[in-house]
């Protein structure tokens, strides 16, 4: 393959431009290998080098006190006490589980666990945040059944909980589904690795699976628009995962780490031996000889241009302290796995890879990191809707058959089918798994001796909101992350995110990009709630059609003492329901306006970060004081919905005194809570104090959900409707 001419065509095939072709003959001084072209592609994709997000991402907030790594390293990593660290990230694996859903999510759950444990930390928890289309379209079953099968065929097998996430379905995800996938793990502060090569003569050392030819080209891939025909043509793209082998290699590096032999570390993630041999030279400030021959193969005839470009799993590339090869190697071989020294660290500051004793690639490391395209390009502001005449837009029906029809809809209903696929309780430390609070809780410790300490932890986004206003959406995405976490008790410190978009180069894709960005980056802020680490996935779309925009975010917070911690369902009768917060009444982008009159129209709920801030500082102190026993803060389908589920989860009935008002009912104003308290008066009483509104709205009681002349109905009757709708489908 390194014999093929080399020309603008080629480049071509690799998603290079005529402007970067250029660019990389002026940076390499000569027409390169068909190699090193591949290696260029790869680095210089947005999946590797984020070209069309750079300049935007950097006006995120990535520091605190709190914040040991920020964005640049594997995951990011944040400082929880007693020298103890968490360490999380999410990812995007959206084009390969689109072409081969098993697979394509498997290896997801597998890449982000791998980017966490590479950093010397064991993972305690994952989570994921899956849209796929409209339940109508032919595809989106199989997509739905294939998906979480691969999510649950690996995590299990890891032996780590799924314990969170979010599914919803859209028409705008028909050609291009989300799978993005996040890892939570643990570390002492004291043994965090990184992976900025050091040592000039150390040796760079390869452990795990052997290499193979799926995956290749999946950075590219990654970095592409599809078409109607793409699934059938890309699906060698996609990699193959072993979860079996991968917990192998998680035991093996974390035995290595406590044995002080490891100087770098780096996963084989995107673009493989590529991105982790030029990553860690760049960090580092060296160059790194490679010799292929020596590393470890599953198939014969396999060439330079394919061993630097496979995107097999289970791999790690490692630089080592000299002298203690054998060492590593024995335990390597004790978890029976391959270990090869397959290069030395260099002063010349090149990426140099020989293959048969001849060199296949000599490329400056400046010129594939330093030098790759950095674009500003061209956007145009998304002006919001112009709000709804609310009065068009009053209840059609009975307060019941409108309840029972938004909590059926396929966002809202039930998503028991998919997390019961999941172990939620592996390792013992799950405290409140899937559905049972706003974010899932997870001890610290590990199962037998876990500490009080725990984190809190939820992924969000509404895409809807994203779509009709970028700024407010991108707001919204971050205040909601922060409310599901204040809802348990637990205090936010940090987010990871996975931004998903169209194609960078539609101007209003791109004016969507720095719209959330910017929303994101000024909640987060307000909400000291700053980004550790992170994803960019664009060019999801299909046959020119982009998904709605998408930037999801993962949240983690701590509680000091998980005992403290409350869930969102009602826990006894007789307890008395505070509202806190205001309702407005905001109908636009609602779920009630979609299931209900058919349209996604009008702006998103407005986002007051102060009033976010305010709101959910007083129901924290309240929870950790103990005047609180369930918490469940108001988004999807408002007010209606968010007392339902309360009263599901909690298998307890409420007597409820609400206006006749769809705004009230369905509105989806933000900065809101409910409350179940023991003390009602009391409630009303410290919420005036901080200068809060709060009302008093009923009480637990009974098996039924009854709101005083608009509608009563039994729980077992509200449960048929809550828990039927995705096993029906899934069963055709």
């Amino acid at each position: 393959m390194s014999e093929k001419i080399v020309d603008e065509a080629v480049a071509l095939e690799h998603k290079l431009n005529a402007e970067e072709w250029q660019h990389l003959l002026t940076s390499l001084g000569r027409v390169p290998t068909m190699t090193e072209v591949g290696i260029f592609g790869a680095m210089w994709s947005e999946h590797c080098s984020y070209k069309s997000s750079r300049i935007h991402l950097a006006k995120l907030p990535t520091s605190a006190p709190h914040v040991i790594q920020g964005p640049g390293e594997n995951a990011g990593v944040i400082d929880i006490g007693d020298g103890e660290a968490a360490i999380f990230k999410m990812e995007s694996h959206n084009h390969p589980s689109f072409i081969e859903p098993y697979q394509g999510a498997a290896t997801g759950v597998g890449g982000i666990l791998r980017d966490v444990f590479t950093m010397g930390a064991r993972p305690i928890a994952n989570l994921n945040a899956l849209r796929f289309g409209d339940p109508s379209h032919p595809r989106t079953r199989h997509l739905v059944a294939g998906v979480v099968a691969g999510i649950g065929g690996y995590g299990n097998c890891m032996g780590v909980p799924t314990v969170g996430g979010e599914t919803e379905f859209h028409k705008g995800y028909n050609g291009n589904i989300l799978v993005n996938a996040m890892t939570v793990g643990i570390a002492k502060q004291d043994a965090i690795f990184y992976s900025a090569a050091a040592g000039i003569g150390n040796p760079v050392v390869y452990v795990g699976s052997k290499t193979g030819r799926d995956g290749i080209h999946g950075a590219v891939m990654a970095s592409d628009s599809f078409d109607g025909k793409t699934a059938q043509k890309k699906r060698p793209t996609v990699q193959v995962g072993d979860p079996f082998t991968e917990k192998l290699l998680l035991e093996a590096c974390l035995e290595l780490m406590g044995l002080d032999a490891i100087i770098a570390i780096q996963d084989m993630g995107a673009a493989g031996l590529t991105s982790s041999s030029v990553e860690m030279a760049a960090k580092g400030n060296v160059g790194i000889d490679i010799d292929l021959d020596q590393v470890p193969q599953r198939e014969p005839g396999m060439s330079a241009y394919e061993l630097m470009l496979s995107e097999s799993q289970e791999r790690m590339l490692m630089v080592l302290k000299p002298g203690s090869e054998a060492m590593a190697e024995a335990v390597f071989h004790k978890w029976e796995l391959d270990f090869a020294v397959i290069g030395r660290i260099t002063d010349t500051g090149h990426l140099v890879i020989r293959r048969h004793g001849k060199v296949e690639a000599d490329i400056p490391v400046s010129s594939l990191v330093d030098e790759a395209p950095k674009y500003d390009r061209p956007f145009v502001r998304i002006e919001p809707p112009a709000p709804l005449d609310n009065s068009q837009y009053e209840l059609p029906d009975t307060v019941e058959a409108v309840l029972l029809k938004v909590l059926a809809c396929p966002d809202l209903t039930s998503k028991r089918w998919i997390w019961e696929q999941y172990d939620s309780l592996v390792r013992g430390d799950t405290v409140r798994g899937p559905g049972a609070a706003d974010a899932a809780i997870v001890r610290i410790g590990d199962g037998l001796e876990a500490s009080a300490k725990a984190l809190a932890m939820t992924t969000d986004v509404t895409p809807r909101y994203c779509k009709a206003d970028p700024y407010e959406g991108g707001k919204q995405a971050v205040a909601e992350a922060w409310r599901n976490i204040v809802a348990t008790g637990a205090t936010p410190l940090a987010v990871t995110d996975n931004l998903n978009f169209g194609n960078p180069t539609k101007p209003h894709v791109m004016g969507q990009i720095v719209g959330c960005i910017e929303g994101l980056a000024e909640a987060c802020r307000a909400l000291d709630f700053p980004v550790v680490s992170g994803n960019v996935s664009l060019y999801n779309e299909t046959d020119g059609e982009s998904i709605p925009p998408t930037p999801t975010i993962g949240g983690v917070g701590l509680i000091a003492d998980v005992a403290q911690a409350v869930g969102l369902g009602f826990t006894a009768p007789g307890r008395d329901i505070v509202l806190v917060g205001n309702i407005a009444g905001h109908l636009g982008q609602s779920l009630y306006l979609r299931e209900i009159f058919g349209i996604e129209d009008g702006p998103p709920p407005p986002v007051d970060l102060a009033a976010e801030r305010k709101a959910g500082e007083f129901v924290r102190r309240a929870i950790l004081d103990g005047s609180v026993s369930a918490c469940h803060d108001i988004s999807d389908g408002g007010l209606l919905v968010a007392l339902s589920e309360m009263c599901l989860k909690g298998n307890i009935g409420i007597s409820v005194d609400l206006p006749n008002s769809a705004r009230f009912l369905f509105g989806e104003d933000q900065a809101c809570y409910l409350i179940e308290t023991a003390d009602g008066n009391a409630m009303l009483a410290a919420a005036a104090a901080a200068g809060l509104p709060a009302r008093r709205i009923g009480i637990t009681h009974g098996d039924r959900l009854d709101i005083s002349g608009l509608m009563s109905i039994s729980l077992p009757d509200l449960h048929h409707v809550h828990e039927g709708w995705l096993p029906h489908y899934m069963n055709g």
